[in-house]
């Protein structure tokens, strides 16, 4: 009895101990839970803070809206009032002009649109010839038709005179050539249709320089000795030529002639170097239509043959060419295709038709040829001309070769649109008014300057 009696006890103390440390822990969350409700309360109290200064800017902001839109309205009637037109006319001028603004952007679309289906037509043969071209690398060079041998000094040109003039007289005599000594400081000028004359004699005096003795004998000696060089030289490229297009059974005298093309000159494009690269482009033209390439490539290179002799037989290179190709044993279609590269007859076969295309993809390629000073001239001019027929324009010029005009117009005269559909029209007349390579760009400067001096 008295056992259980203290087992009970024991029980009892173990319960009342449990429910203490419940208490104690009840105790602390709600101490926790007043802290949080009071934090919230904090936060509310600055939220509703927050919110009425917000309420108090929006305020604000809808009496600034009030007073904008209010002092909008009073700019509008003064500018009414200025312009003399309501707000709805002024609308429906400016709604009238972007829709002839817009009518011309859509008929240049439309002209654009027209030239993108006619280009799609011959997507084909655009693609050939655009990988003909990539694939053929010759250098451009550009030559002069006078030739000029610098001098060591002034005192040299005495010495090629020689007494009486019995040097360059000589010389003269044995090359063919016109000797200019002039006030040109240290430069002697070769003047000469035949460019093989004018650069034998310019080898031959650049080794009378150097050798130092110049007297008729020697001159004599010294222009032989050219001679040989030249002709040499003359075989040399002759034979590269035939090598670099493949062709092995060429005669001789016509690659005698082509080598003479290594001294032509056509528009300022050295002739040999431009029947390479019609040959090339002739053959992998032909390749990719499935022509007689052997054909297209050496009528290619043998096309301006006749340019060899031009200068000193008469009858136009083509007519010579023919001549040329017929006595020295080339076949009916490589004659053809020479005689109808420049339309002279009519092409009657693929390959004629293909080396006729590549001369005028070689000729065409930018920077091939150079256009005459005077044509060059009158673009210029043509294009300044242009820019100054409109009114307000200050001053125009035609800049980067031609590309490009300028146009510096009176800033009060233009605003921004205005100084826009300028340059539109201006472009819109150069497209009706010139013939030109390219684009040319028409850029449109407006600006206004003020100078203050601080005294």
């Amino acid at each position: 009895m008295i056992v259980a009696k203290e087992s009970l006890n024991n029980e009892r103390e173990k319960q009342n101990e449990q429910l203490r440390e419940k208490r104690q822990e009840l105790s602390k969350l709600e101490t926790k839970l007043s802290l949080k409700e009071e934090n919230l309360e904090n936060k509310i109290q600055e939220n509703l803070e927050k919110e009425s200064q917000l309420q108090k800017k929006n305020d604000e902001l809808v009496e600034k809206e009030d007073m904008l839109a209010e002092l909008v309205e009073k700019q509008i009637r003064e500018l009414e009032r200025i312009a003399n037109i309501s707000c709805d006319e002024a609308k429906n001028m400016l709604l009238e002009q972007l829709k002839q603004d817009l009518k011309q952007e859509q008929l240049q679309l439309i002209k654009e649109n027209e030239i993108k289906i006619k280009e799609s037509s011959d997507q084909i043969a655009r693609e050939i010839l655009t990988n003909t071209m990539q694939r053929v690398v010759i250098d451009q060079v550009v030559e002069s038709t006078v030739s000029v041998v610098s001098l060591p000094s002034d005192e040299m040109k005495g010495r090629i005179i020689g007494r009486e003039g019995r040097n360059i007289r000589a010389l003269e005599t044995l090359t063919g050539v016109d000797l200019i000594i002039d006030d040109t400081p240290e430069a002697v000028v070769l003047s000469s249709f035949d460019p093989v004359r004018r650069e034998i004699a310019k080898v031959a005096l650049e080794k009378l320089i150097a050798d130092g003795r110049i007297h008729p004998v020697r001159i004599e000696d010294m222009v032989e000795r050219a001679k040989q060089e030249i002709e040499a030289k003359i075989k040399k490229e002759g034979e590269q030529a035939a090598m670099d297009m493949g062709i092995m059974n060429l005669h001789r005298e016509l690659i005698k002639n082509l080598g003479r093309l290594y001294y032509r000159t056509s528009y300022g494009q050295n002739v040999l170097i431009h029947s390479l690269e019609v040959g090339h482009i002739a053959g992998m033209l032909a390749k990719e239509l499935g022509a007689n390439i052997n054909v297209a490539k050496r009528a290619g290179l043998l096309h301006d043959i006749g340019k060899a002799v031009d200068q000193t037989q008469e009858g136009t290179h083509i007519e010579l060419g023919v001549e040329l190709a017929r006595r020295f044993g080339e076949s009916n279609e490589i004659i053809h295709a020479i005689e109808a590269h420049h339309d002279d007859v009519v092409a009657n076969s693929i390959e004629a038709v293909l080396v006729k295309l590549a001369d005028t993809i070689s000729a065409g390629r930018p920077g091939s040829r150079r256009d005459t000073l005077e044509i060059y001239v009158k673009r210029l001019k043509k294009l300044e001309e242009i820019a100054q027929s409109y009114e307000g324009i200050k001053q125009s010029y035609a800049v980067q070769a031609g590309r490009e005009v300028r146009v510096v117009v009176e800033p009060e005269k233009f605003d921004d649109i205005a100084a826009s559909k300028l340059a539109r029209d201006i472009a819109k007349r150069i497209e009706e008014e010139l013939d030109y390579p390219g684009q040319i760009r028409v850029t449109v400067v407006r600006e206004l300057r003020t100078t203050e001096i601080a005294k």
